[in-house]
């Protein structure tokens, strides 16, 4: 792993301890599941009854960084909850792990539509995985998300900003919709001039 992605890793790992530490109550699993060098040890969190939340989330993220696919359900599981670090956590995770299913995974989270208000970690997942599945998933999300009255406008601010990001000219005609909202105009509108021409 080189110098910068490790430092990311660490950092991200800093924050997740400094948010668990707290919610661990004071375990001795907690402390052991951040200092085990035992993939195995890790895995064995994942499947085994009874595991608190938090020690699923250390033993899934560590997994995930390090690329081992047993943490790929119980990433995704975290990618769709309600708490909003969680999702910010399982997605940097999902982001390492390099997993192919993780598109469709985040597509179908992204495309949800009784899970919008926790969909903007796997919109954003989207974009950063740049699979072919980025840009239809968040065209479809923005377009459904572009309705009056919608209140999740920083899910769909997010949808505008990937698009942007993916310069993709599939995400004109969505685009050029959202120019009219109050929210997302100007973002859409420097999304736009990021498009290839056409």
């Amino acid at each position: 792993m080189c110098g910068d992605k490790l430092s990311v890793v660490n950092d991200e790992l800093t924050s997740l301890t400094d948010r668990l530490r707290t919610e661990a109550g004071g375990s001795p699993l907690f402390g052991r599941l951040l200092a085990t060098e035992d993939d195995e040890e890790l895995a064995g969190v994942l499947v085994a009854d009874r595991q608190p939340l938090w020690a699923r989330e250390i033993a899934a993220f560590r997994l995930g960084c390090l690329g081992d696919r047993r943490a790929f359900e119980a990433l995704v599981l975290l990618l769709n909850h309600r708490d909003p670090e969680r999702c910010g956590s399982a997605a940097h995770a999902l982001l390492l792990l390099g997993d192919p299913r993780t598109p469709r995974a985040a597509a179908a989270l992204a495309a949800n539509t009784l899970r919008t208000a926790y969909a903007l970690h796997p919109v954003r997942l989207l974009t950063a995985l740049r699979a072919p599945e980025s840009v239809p998933a968040l065209v479809g999300t923005l377009h459904r998300l572009l309705v009056p009255g919608e209140p999740h406008w920083n899910v769909a601010l997010a949808c505008v900003e990937g698009l942007g990001t993916l310069g993709d000219g599939r995400a004109r005609p969505v685009l050029k919709a959202a120019l009219p909202h109050p929210r997302l105009g100007r973002a859409a509108a420097e999304a736009l001039g990021r498009l290839p021409a056409g």
